[in-house]
């Protein structure tokens, strides 16, 4: 059973894509931010993608220059532990974007998601636009940001220690750092929907937690995909329509009992 649940959670970015080839109309919610999401990512990868390079080539090449009878052991683990700094470095470049463009993208990634949702359900919880609200809304998006950012710090810095093992611990901390990515890109990811129902960030995980291991598995095909130069531009958008489907399915399913089967083009049947 486990084993179908872990299929079915990384399947919903395929389903996203399903509707949107099914759904012409919701291109029209995700070309501003696919735009934003490329002046954000030319800076990203021209501040951090190229020092980043620097620093790892730096490293592999001073590994390469060890001597002695363990040389050849030092330089194959400096090629290992350079390659795998460098999918971390990838990964950690795919949160930022991700963080920046969800909350620059906001107002079309919201309608995005109601327009998924009502197409799921056949309805939707919505209360009147108002000055107040708009306010209140950019209160809740920035507190729920700084409040994954305290988390993942929080996490990080319990991670950091086991650098200090020879190897193998750069190892546990770089994959320990992948998971933490993941999680928090889901929690984005799934969030628009939560929101809309004003769950608490402490709910929002609760939610995430409850909904493992298809939740896990959604996040981790979520966070390769974003971590893609270039295709992640696109496919943060795709990410936040597949937590709308997860959501209608996974975490609602009442919704979608009382609403009649919908299939993967978002249609009643």
């Amino acid at each position: 059973m486990h084993k179908n649940v872990w299929i079915r959670g990384a399947g919903y970015p395929l389903q996203a894509l399903e509707l949107f080839k099914a759904q012409p109309k919701l291109w029209g919610y995700i070309l501003w931010p696919i735009l934003l999401n490329l002046i954000l990512g030319i800076l990203l990868y021209w501040g951090l993608l190229i020092p980043g390079w620097e620093f790892i080539n730096r490293f592999v090449s001073s590994m390469a220059t060890a001597s002695g009878f363990f040389a050849e052991g030092v330089r194959a683990l400096g090629m290992v532990v350079g390659g795998f700094l460098g999918l971390l470095l990838m990964l950690l470049l795919g949160l930022i974007l991700v963080q920046f463009g969800v909350i620059l993208g906001a107002p079309w990634y919201g309608q995005l998601s109601e327009a998924i949702e009502e197409l799921q359900t056949g309805s939707l919880p919505t209360q009147p636009l108002t000055l107040g609200k708009v306010f209140e809304d950019l209160n809740r998006a920035i507190g729920f940001e700084l409040k994954k950012l305290f988390l993942g710090l929080g996490i990080g810095l319990l991670l950091l220690p086991l650098n200090l093992i020879p190897a193998l611990g750069t190892i546990l901390a770089g994959l320990g750092s992948i998971l933490l990515a993941a999680f928090l890109n889901g929690l984005s990811f799934l969030d628009p929907p939560l929101e809309r129902r004003r769950l608490s960030f402490r709910h929002k995980i609760i939610t995430w937690r409850q909904n493992f291991p298809a939740s896990g598995s959604f996040s981790l095909v979520c966070l390769a995909l974003v971590s893609v130069p270039l295709l992640n531009l696109l496919t943060i958008p795709l990410c936040i329509a597949a937590g709308t489907i997860f959501y209608c399915q996974e975490i609602n399913p009442k919704a979608m009992r009382k609403s009649g089967t919908i299939d993967k083009t978002g249609t009643k049947s």
